[in-house]
């Protein structure tokens, strides 16, 4: 991935204009050099003028995106001193209060939190060791972007100006040399290690770690991919086959049998595209990990959406030809759909902390607060979630059909059986 997608793609998007230039920069470079003067046509003198005063404009720029983003780094870095002394004082002052009470019941016991007010403290940790994250990116991102235009710079004008503006100017620059965010992060990990966690340091980072940025999925994802992706396609082709030669599949069985399963399909293509979607944004640098308001340390990549939707595009398979070849395995045709919904929806509302069980309970809030909507304040992934909902109508009234043909047809265990 070249820089200028990388950036667009990791940039936190309140911050975008405070970030540095770099396509504007690169866009100058790549100017300067189509309207410089032909070697054949123009004394070599001329070519150095114009390229000096280029770089006297260049570095210019180079000195107000420095100064922008000292300014814009130094900002954050004492909002966040301010923000780390005052979770200390609230966690003190709460420490300090569970040791008066013990001490009047002449208790030797450990001091503990209340477990509300631990998990409380926990969350306002957690969050904001994220957003001192999130400025360490800032000060990495911008340093790389300076690195590397400066270096493009010196390849495309053939000098060696850009490094030493790197070194005199970029490397002195308080944003590149202050360390103070790397102390911030280490005192925060201590503190909720010891104070909150009990010591135990392992558990602590595995509450507070964020995953680097352009972090690769797992090779044994993309080959979960890869399996059940597979076995759908030949199983959707004996699906197709066998609803085509297999005798027993009756018209008019196959009509139902299209309404009942249309609907879960719709769905499950709809998860499949919605993973290609976050593959696009990605690639486009849209960084829909905040818009969309997600745990930057929990979330679902598209392969993991891909991965879902083909598992259970190999059970919607398996069970239209266990409908398609019910009399020869000697079980009612019709508890082949009600089956495999009931399986797609115990998936979605399982309580356990399994499965997917963060992105699972996002998308259930999601919805309760779209249903709740003139009740309740909602946000962006609210809107676009019913926006979606709107296209998959269709498959709403399948559902619809298959709710009905349960509830109301009670001979269904004996019908298309015969």
């Amino acid at each position: 991935m070249k820089f200028a997608e990388h950036l667009s793609a990791h940039i936190t998007p309140e911050w975008r204009k405070q970030y540095i230039n770099y396509e504007e920069m690169k866009a100058m470079l790549y100017t300067a050099n189509e309207e410089a003067p032909a070697l054949d046509s123009v004394e070599e003198d001329v070519r150095k003028r114009h390229f000096a005063n280029f770089d006297e404009n260049f570095y210019h720029y180079c000195d107000q995106e420095l100064k922008k983003i000292n300014t814009f780094y130094s900002e954050k870095l004492a909002e966040a001193t301010r923000k780390y002394a005052a979770l200390n004082t609230q966690l003190r002052t709460t420490l300090e209060g569970q040791q008066k009470s013990k001490s009047k019941g002449h208790s030797h016991k450990p001091i503990n939190l209340p477990y509300r007010k631990a998990q409380e403290l926990k969350l306002a940790f957690s969050e904001f060791y994220l957003s001192l994250i999130l400025l360490q990116n800032y000060q990495n991102l911008n340093h790389t972007g300076f690195r590397k235009i400066l270096k493009k710079h010196d390849k495309i004008l053939a000098s060696d100006n850009g490094a030493r503006y790197q070194k005199e100017h970029v490397e002195m620059s308080h944003f590149f040399i202050n360390k103070d965010i790397d102390k911030l992060i280490n005192d925060t990990e201590t503190t909720v290690t010891t104070q909150l966690e009990g010591g135990d340091r392992q558990r602590a980072m595995k509450r507070l770690r964020v995953p680097p940025l352009g972090e690769q999925q797992s090779p044994w994802t993309t080959f979960k991919v890869g399996l059940f992706s597979g076995s759908f396609v030949v199983l959707f082709v004996a699906v197709i086959l066998s609803a085509v030669f297999h005798d027993s599949a009756t018209g008019e069985n196959l009509k139902i049998a299209f309404r009942l399963y249309r609907g879960p399909l719709l769905l499950i293509e709809f998860i499949f595209l919605i993973g290609v979607n976050i593959y696009g944004w990605r690639s486009s640098g849209v960084n829909h990990v905040l818009i969309f308001e997600l745990d930057p340390r929990n979330h679902l990549s598209e392969q993991h959406l891909m991965e879902m939707a083909a598992i259970f595009g190999v059970v919607w398979t398996l069970s239209l030809l266990s409908f398609l070849y019910s009399t020869s395995l000697s079980i009612p045709p019709y508890i082949n759909p009600l089956l495999m919904t009931v399986i797609m929806i115990a998936f979605l509302i399982n309580p356990l902390r399994v499965f997917r069980y963060e992105a699972r309970f996002w998308l259930l809030k999601t919805i309760g607060r779209m249903i709740a909507a003139p009740f309740f304040h909602v946000g962006f992934a609210d809107f676009w979630l019913a926006d979606q909902l709107n296209s998959l109508v269709t498959a709403l009234l399948d559902f619809q059909f298959l709710t009905c043909f349960y509830v109301t047809n009670g001979n269904w265990l004996e019908a298309g059986s015969k």
